[in-house]
């Protein structure tokens, strides 16, 4: 018997469904009820791989769904799914088409299969998140503070002073989940013993990096998007360039990586020999950030502080 292999396209309010081959298609509303409905059906089938977007965490409760149930569930970037809508001549756009060419990449591509989240990784995620959103904010609101008309000036600064206490009650919040945690807490301080890494940074790649420690450098490096891409053709030899990645971790570990050209006797030394070699200040901080990456690697995965000469990258 063939494996039945699903494309699910989640929007707000329902969700429509092609099963391929035979390109059945369904449309469920995005409750309780209708999930029970989807996975009713899907039991009669035998589903090698359900593909659905990620669409800002709104196909997390179907995914979870999925998951709990034993279906082989695959969350994937909707770039890579448009690029492959393009690549086979679809062009038109409704949610109905979409779920065809998630079914359709789903048997063509065979992304892998997501594990599910771990509940304390999810909260500790959500947690980071929220504290990144309200630093956003307090930046705005100070932008908008120096441009504001007087009279809106005593209510902005009062929106100030609610954000940074909630800030401030988050960060505890954040402290305190991974000080309950055994392996979080150890993590924690090996990577605040290297110079540039400070409570938030060491959250974030907690929170959005756990596989660090479990991955050989270039691998990590690859997952985190610090390794540079190849663009060859032929005789030309194009310039390298980093794409892709997991954007909290790469913003948490740039803004360690700035500190640490500034303050981590290493780091600054491996940026100031780049930049004295010919490389643009972007260039180098990227190659700062790899090796500062790999060697927070490499201190995980040993459980050792950090060493005054790490290994290079």
């Amino acid at each position: 018997m063939f494996k039945s292999f699903v494309g699910v396209d989640v929007s707000s309010q329902w969700f429509d469904v092609v099963v391929t081959p035979g390109r059945s298609s369904w449309q469920f509303p995005y409750t309780e009820d209708g999930i029970a409905a989807f996975l009713s059906r899907l039991a009669r089938l035998d589903v090698g791989l359900v593909v659905m977007e990620a669409c800002g965490h709104l196909e997390r409760p179907l995914a979870r769904a999925l998951q709990e149930t034993g279906v082989p569930v695959a969350v994937v970037n909707p770039r890579n799914v448009r690029h492959f809508a393009q690549s086979i001549g679809q062009l038109a756009k409704t949610d109905a088409l979409d779920a065809r060419v998630l079914a359709q990449y789903a048997a063509s591509i065979r992304p892998r299969p997501c594990s599910l989240p771990d509940p304390d990784e999810e909260s500790l995620r959500a947690l980071v998140t929220r504290r990144r959103q309200l630093v956003g904010m307090v930046s705005a609101e100070k932008n908008r503070l120096r441009r504001a008309n007087p009279e809106l000036v005593p209510g902005i600064r009062r929106h100030l002073e609610w954000l940074q206490d909630e800030i401030s009650s988050l960060s505890k919040q954040i402290a305190q989940r991974q000080k309950e945690h055994p392996l979080w807490r150890e993590r924690k301080r090996i990577l605040e013993t290297a110079p540039g890494v400070a409570e938030t940074s060491s959250a974030t790649l907690t929170a959005y990096l756990p596989e660090l420690g479990q991955l050989d450098r270039k691998k990590i490096a690859a997952l985190v998007g610090v390794a540079p891409l190849n663009r060859d053709s032929g005789q030309r030899q194009g310039t390298r360039s980093i794409w892709g990645g997991r954007r909290e971790v790469r913003t948490a570990l740039y803004m360690c990586t700035l500190t640490s050209i500034r303050c981590n006797p290493v780091i600054r030394d491996f940026y100031n020999q780049l930049r004295a070699r010919g490389k643009k200040p972007k260039v180098a901080v990227v190659a700062c950030m790899r090796k500062l990456l790999v060697a927070l690697n490499a201190m995980v995965r040993d459980g050792t502080e950090w060493q005054p000469q790490p290994s290079s990258p």
